[in-house]
């Protein structure tokens, strides 16, 4: 059975961002195996024009997560996107698959341990969290990482 992993992202409120950056992350996602739910292709059936446009993308983004069987958070920025983190949180609490995907290398964090705020990686193991934390699009696909192993049943 294929594993669906939601692409938590900031991409999708810009167009250069979306048609740039998002394909190849993707794609790498789908060369492993993986089902991908992105946020901003998935709410593509949402009227923007309506009222209460943003509950429903809400609702929507929130059903994905709870459904979803892992999550690919994309962790760029200072510090990263809210949305993103929200999401993330509730992927946390959850208790799913966790995978973070961070190529931006300014750190943001108050630990020494950790390039972000040590909340983000509080849904990763601690003695090996460098496995679920990705630096480029290279590394998807990479069998020593976890998702590698996560999509192939390894653990």
């Amino acid at each position: 059975m294929t594993k669906a992993i939601y692409l938590a992202n900031p991409y999708g409120f810009s167009k250069q961002q979306r048609d740039l950056l998002l394909p190849p992350i993707v794609s790498a996602l789908e060369s492993i195996g993986v089902e991908v739910w992105e946020p901003f292709s998935r709410n593509n059936q949402v009227d923007f024009s309506q009222p209460g446009w943003a509950y429903q993308v809400a609702q929507a983004d929130l059903k994905d997560v709870q459904q979803c069987d892992g999550i690919f958070a994309i962790v760029n920025g200072m510090p990263p996107d809210e949305g993103v983190m929200v999401e993330l949180g509730i992927a946390i609490a959850l208790q799913k698959a966790i995978f973070l995907f961070r190529d931006d290398f300014r750190r943001c964090t108050d630990s020494e341990q950790y390039p972000l705020n040590l909340m983000v990686f509080a849904g990763l193991p601690e003695a090996d969290w460098q496995r679920y934390y990705y630096t480029s699009v290279a590394e998807i696909s990479a069998p020593e990482k976890a998702l590698y192993q996560w999509v192939r049943g390894e653990w």
